[in-house]
């Protein structure tokens, strides 16, 4: 495996410094225990763990904090699918089930929060691969670097298809006292029978919604990604109904719908499974999709007004900045008994 051909990407390190990690640092482990059949961890101790994005990105953030390469969700479509090869890893099976874990993450991160190069911009998470996958479970690297973002009152937001989230929820609430935060969970569809075979390793999106609903009640705003549209399996206008509808009725501050993107990696994965389970449909993706990684504009803005009109329906209004943000502070300890106290929102 090519482990020391990751580049650090942090723009906190000369570029000759670009190994994350050297071979010798990596220490493959199994679990023997259902949760875990099938699945290899390879544990290493990262030398940098803030990334900066690419600059032609199309991300809306510059910062992101990857705890884990490759992921147990196993979703089909998955963009990310392409990095496990710059490890010499398959991006199909073996993203799935060869999981990269960096072991120390939640210290690393403390220590480069602390650094005086580091100006206390947003970090995002779960941009790559989800950090509440299963394996977290088992790791427990996300509390550490909650503490660590808690404690530097630097502003983060997490996107997830996991319910695990709400195990560190004590530690969400308490950020969000001091420093913007913002949640968003993923639910591009709810139809049961598309979820299992092509999200077979997440929670349900009923469940996923819970997550939402469970945030919105203890103060923390939670808006959902609508992601992935998945053209002719979840794009007719009843699916979209339905899935409007249910996101709505969990409270989401708001909901944004994004079109299934084929990257090189999930391309070729996705098209496997289509062909084993919609073969009907290949040519009609073939087509679509002819032009590159995106669906053409036409369909995306189709798809964009669609849901920003149901969206509109059930009484979602769009993300705005801050719109996550409701928690208030507490009240003086010794304020005026004379004098009503005006709370105002952060």
């Amino acid at each position: 495996m090519r482990w020391e051909n990751l580049t650090a990407g942090s723009g906190h390190e000369r570029a000759a410094d670009a190994a994350l990690f050297g071979a010798d640092a990596v220490t493959t482990r199994t679990f023997d225990t259902p949760e875990f059949a099938g699945i290899t961890f390879h544990e290493i101790r990262a030398r940098s763990i803030i990334n900066r994005v690419p600059g032609a990105s199309r991300m809306p953030f510059e910062w992101t904090v990857n705890p884990y390469r490759g992921c147990t969700h196993a979703c089909v479509y998955c963009f990310a699918r392409k990095t496990h090869s710059y490890l010499d890893l398959d991006t199909g099976l073996g993203f799935d089930s060869q999981i990269v874990v960096k072991v120390n993450a939640p210290e690393l991160l403390r220590r480069q929060l602390a650094s005086h190069r580091w100006q206390g911009e947003h970090i995002a998470m779960g941009t790559n691969v989800d950090c509440y996958q299963r394996a977290e479970g088992r790791y427990r690297l996300m509390p550490g670097i909650l503490t660590a973002l808690r404690d530097r009152a630097n502003p983060f937001s997490i996107l997830t298809k996991g319910t695990l989230i709400l195990r560190d929820l004590d530690l969400l609430t308490q950020a969000a006292q001091v420093t913007d935060v913002g949640i968003s969970v993923s639910v591009g569809f709810t139809d049961p029978g598309l979820w299992r075979t092509v999200e077979p390793g997440t929670p349900p999106p009923e469940r996923r919604l819970d997550v939402v609903r469970t945030l919105t009640d203890h103060g923390i705003g939670c808006g959902v990604l609508m992601a992935p549209v998945i053209p002719f399996l979840s794009d007719h206008p009843a699916q979209l109904r339905a899935t409007v509808r249910a996101i709505a009725a969990s409270g989401a501050t708001s909901v944004t719908p994004l079109v299934l993107h084929l990257r090189p990696g999930a391309r070729e994965w996705f098209m496997a499974w289509l062909g084993q389970h919609h073969p009907q449909l290949v040519r009609r993706y073939e087509r679509l999709y002819a032009e590159g990684a995106y669906a053409p504009k036409w369909y995306q803005r189709r798809i964009t007004r669609q849901v920003h009109e149901l969206a509109q329906e059930y009484g979602i209004g769009p993300a705005r900045a801050g719109a996550s943000r409701r928690i208030q502070p507490p009240e003086p300890e010794q304020a005026p008994m004379s004098e009503p106290t005006q709370l105002s929102l952060i």
